[in-house]
């Protein structure tokens, strides 16, 4: 009886929840009834491609992809022409749970960053804080650690930007009825806490280095200078000005929200023990929300860059937010774009995309926007969104006529057995990084260290290509000694490795 009360209070709070919800949002133009739209729509979810396609390769539905890998739901928020033109729940909240709707929440992992970048800027423009100076002189609750690179210093530009020489680049979270360790704790390294302690390792303003850590120095910053508790402060700096009404870096979620919210699953379609991991480090990785606030979000980020009004930050604000700060020479590869403070900066006017993508056990997102007003939200409670959210995000760029992300065309080379037999063997680019290649009858496989066996298609007798992901491998002797080697090109980036005897 009491499983049956509390089930129908859950109901009623769905409900009340939903309409409140529904009375606020400005009304979508597939809920106008818009013909157009829905059989774009339509388009959408029935055009799913992988990176690379052949000649006879079919269309993916999205129904089909989430069965095989093991995603139970998917939440989309297309903008189009500087709106939002339509947001859609597609599966469920969990397995044999109810159906996911755009008001469903999901953990955003680390789109957490960009968010938490706005509102340390916020601030800098408030003259609260400063840009460029030595964030130690700020910090009150922990200092960073004396470090051998003292001429240059840890600043809020080099937290934003992963160029402050800060180590940790992820966090795992913590299972529910695991002890959460304080800010404090975290930032030493001292148990309860499961990461290192946050150090700077690398002189400061010299490499792009992918921290986690940096954005947990920043959150104690926020804090100090403030005053505030981080929730409270994101949602009157940021949410409350630009009616992001579901977004929330309360960690864990309150009670009355936990119905609202997707349940995590792992790679073989299992949920996440205890459901969502809690994540005190709530700038690198605590914000809760919808694809439809975060798209919000990045029509409020093109408003301000264009000039046009934006509540939170000033255009040339943006524009420095939106700025490579190491330029060229970051070191990241040219098809990930440049880092500015917070997002990633791809491609060159008046075709630049500004995105993020965020991965929390179980959950995968991306958000991206063109300059053009064209962008999208995909969020998913599988760890096989790894896979679909680029496979979803290559099927709406093929349907709006994105000026990238759209599938690119392999061709197909007819190889010998005994040509791919000579390919054989494992190739190691790192002690903890390498490539097994085998053959089964005319086809070849590669198994990279902790990732899943992949086919891999003839282009020529030496070149191979994933298709799955945009990935070439190209096989070739050393030069040196006639040795086998393999060349993995990913990402504008070429690695080499080297096969064992």
């Amino acid at each position: 009886m009491q499983a049956m009360t509390f089930t129908f209070r859950k109901l009623i709070l769905v409900a009340v929840t939903l309409a409140a919800v529904a009375a606020c949002r400005p009304v979508l133009a597939e809920e106008r009834g818009d013909a157009d739209v829905v059989q774009r729509i339509d388009h959408v979810v029935n055009g799913l491609r992988t990176a690379i396609v052949v000649d006879g390769d079919a269309p993916m539905t999205l129904s089909d992809r989430m069965n095989e890998l093991h995603v139970p739901g998917v939440s989309i928020a297309v903008i189009h022409g500087g709106a939002i033109e339509w947001a859609r729940g597609f599966g469920s909240v969990a397995i044999g749970g109810p159906p996911l709707v755009p008001e469903t929440l999901f953990q955003a992992a680390s789109i957490s960053k960009p968010v938490t970048a706005i509102a340390a800027l916020a601030l800098v423009q408030a003259g609260k804080l400063d840009l460029d100076a030595d964030v130690n002189v700020a910090l009150k609750s922990w200092k960073i650690p004396h470090h051998p690179y003292s001429q240059s210093q840890v600043t809020v530009r080099r937290l934003l930007s992963h160029t402050a020489g800060t180590n940790v680049p992820f966090y795992p979270g913590y299972q529910a009825g695991q002890p959460v360790p304080s800010l404090v704790e975290i930032l030493d390294g001292r148990p309860p806490a499961n990461t290192a302690p946050v150090r700077v390792e690398h002189e400061p303003g010299k490499q792009t280095e992918y921290s986690g850590g940096g954005y947990t120095i920043v959150q104690q910053l926020l804090i100090d200078v403030t005053g505030r508790p981080f929730p409270a402060l994101l949602d009157d700096i940021v949410f409350k000005p630009l009616a992001m009404t579901h977004s929330s870096f309360a960690q864990p979620l309150p009670a009355a929200r936990l119905p609202m919210a997707a349940t995590p699953y792992r790679a073989d379609g299992a949920p996440v023990p205890g459901g969502a991991h809690v994540y005190p480090e709530l700038a690198a990785a605590g914000l809760w929300t919808t694809p439809s606030d975060l798209a919000r979000l990045l029509l409020a980020l093109l408003d301000s860059l264009a000039g046009r009004s934006n509540p939170v930050l000033s255009q040339s604000m943006t524009a420095e937010m939106l700025s490579p700060v190491l330029g060229s020479a970051d070191g990241l590869p040219p098809g990930i774009g440049r880092r500015g403070m917070g997002w990633l900066v791809r491609g060159s006017a008046p075709n630049r995309q500004f995105w993020h993508n965020g991965v929390n056990e179980g959950f995968i997102d991306t958000m991206v926007i063109f300059e053009n007003g064209d962008g999208a939200v995909v969020m998913t409670n599988g760890w096989g969104g790894r896979i679909l959210v680029d496979e979803i995000l290559r099927s709406i760029a093929a349907e709006y006529g994105w000026p990238d992300r759209q599938a690119k065309v392999g061709k197909l080379a007819t190889v010998s057995p005994q040509a791919l037999d000579r390919l054989v063997g494992t190739y190691r680019f790192t002690p903890e990084f390498s490539i097994h290649v085998t053959r089964e009858g005319d086809r070849l496989f590669s198994e990279a260290t902790g990732r899943e066996r992949r086919e891999i298609f003839a282009a020529s007798d030496r070149e191979f290509f994933f298709k799955v992901v945009d990935a070439v491998l190209s096989f070739d002797t050393d030069g040196q000694n006639a040795a086998m080697q393999v060349t993995l090109h990913q990402e504008g980036t070429d690695y080499v490795g080297k096969r064992l005897p």
